[in-house]
């Protein structure tokens, strides 16, 4: 289904023929604010079926978190049975662990010293292993997440970003859970948090400047192609229409005017520039780019990227920048909920470029695979059996038939 929300100045463009290109260009750049600017959006299954692929261990990974953060790390099956609409499972929890049996164990325990034992949850000695898995590639890159919160400060308005909002995107940039406890106060000379976290006024503040964080992904690709090549290349973003995408004229001559405009680097200083300016634009594109270029799946929900309009000048309409300029980013519609994605990151449904923080990810749905294994053979053997049995059965009919007829 389309949803076509074409550019309102179709009939300004069509009222005299005889004016060149030239000038229509100019009426149309003095005229039109970037707000009016809309266009058609597209379904790209590719890019939905990649949100899809992940659905399975996202749910796993929300049950999980679920029992690592009781006390003890140990709850009462009928207590996880009751918070199932919570956390959006659809089937039973008894169901769910048959199902991916590598994640848990169940055992008996009293709720109360002289409570009738009931049974419990408890992660499972594979869960625990691939938990010290966890840690480790935590902590091996460790210099890579340090370098990801000095870029969404040194992005930020002032150099400064709410503290509770960075924790409420920990998991888009793959930062610790306990992120402003174990890492920020390790860097005193990157980071400062200001007031106290979890009441809504506090905030984390950078420190000092490091040249080196920066240079923008589309700035370090650059230079790498130079350094290949030995040819000076021209920053600029990889724009790829989808296939049968359809962009009105009017459309593909602001976007060309606009792609002609110098590269503006979300690191700069943009403080002088008109907040619907096409310089300004070509800054918004550059810093939605920089953000999910640094998420781990190069996907960001756009509710997320809306708490932070504030911190990086986005307008309220800031939405709008993903159906605009459809040739580097898709607005998934999946799950109801939208969703920015990165298409230069993406072959068909498959994510090429790769966090190396999504070893985590790689390591826990190897853990359920093993899990799916090992429920797949207890099926197998279970089957065996019922046909073994359904064999002995029809033989001793048959011998049980015979007899009779003698």
């Amino acid at each position: 289904m389309f949803f076509r929300n074409y550019i309102t100045l179709s009939s300004i463009l069509h009222t005299n023929h005889n004016c060149t290109i030239s000038r229509v260009r100019v009426l149309f750049q003095s005229t039109a604010s970037i707000s009016s600017l809309k266009v058609a959006w597209r379904k790209d299954q590719k890019l939905d079926q990649s949100i899809e692929n992940d659905k399975h261990w996202r749910l796993c990974a929300r049950v999980v978190k679920e029992v690592l953060n009781e006390p003890g790390q140990v709850i009462p099956l009928r207590y996880l049975e009751k918070r199932r609409e919570r956390l959006k499972l659809p089937v039973k929890i008894t169901t769910f662990m048959d199902r991916n049996p590598s994640l848990f164990d169940l055992y008996l325990d009293r709720i109360k010293p002289k409570s009738e034992p009931v049974k419990f949850v408890r992660p499972s000695l594979g869960l625990r292993r691939f938990l010290e898995e966890e840690e480790r590639i935590n902590v091996k890159n460790e210099r890579r997440v340090v370098m990801k919160l000095c870029k969404l400060l040194m992005m930020a308005k002032d150099r400064v970003v709410s503290a509770d909002k960075l924790v409420h995107v920990k998991r888009e940039f793959g930062f610790p859970n306990d992120l402003l406890v174990s890492l920020v106060p390790k860097y005193p000379e990157y980071f400062r948090l200001v007031g106290s976290p979890g009441e809504g006024k506090s905030f984390l503040e950078l420190v000092s400047w490091n040249e080196e964080f920066a240079e923008s992904v589309i700035e370090r690709k650059a230079k790498e192609e130079e350094n290949v090549t030995g040819v000076r290349v021209r920053l600029a973003f990889n724009v790829k229409l989808p296939p049968g995408f359809f962009l009105r004229k009017e459309m593909r001559e602001w976007i060309r005017d606009w792609m002609e405009l110098p590269y503006v680097s979300p690191y700069e200083d943009v403080s002088n520039l008109d907040q619907a300016s096409r310089e300004m634009e070509k800054r918004t594109v550059g810093v939605f780019h920089e953000l999910l270029s640094l998420s781990l799946y190069k996907r960001i929900p756009v509710p997320i990227l809306g708490k932070f309009c504030e911190e990086y000048r986005f307008s309220n309409a800031f939405s709008t920048v993903f159906t605009r300029h459809s040739g580097i980013f898709y607005m998934s519609l999946k799950g109801g909920i939208k969703t920015a994605m990165l298409r230069e990151a993406y072959k068909e449904d498959q994510l090429i470029d790769r966090d190396p923080l999504l070893e985590i990810k790689d390591k826990f749905v190897e853990l359920l695979e093993e899990g799916h294994r090992i429920r797949a053979e207890q099926l197998r053997v279970q089957r065996e059996a019922i046909q073994k049995d359904m064999e002995l059965a029809a033989v001793k009919d048959c011998e049980l038939h015979s007899h009779d007829l003698q």
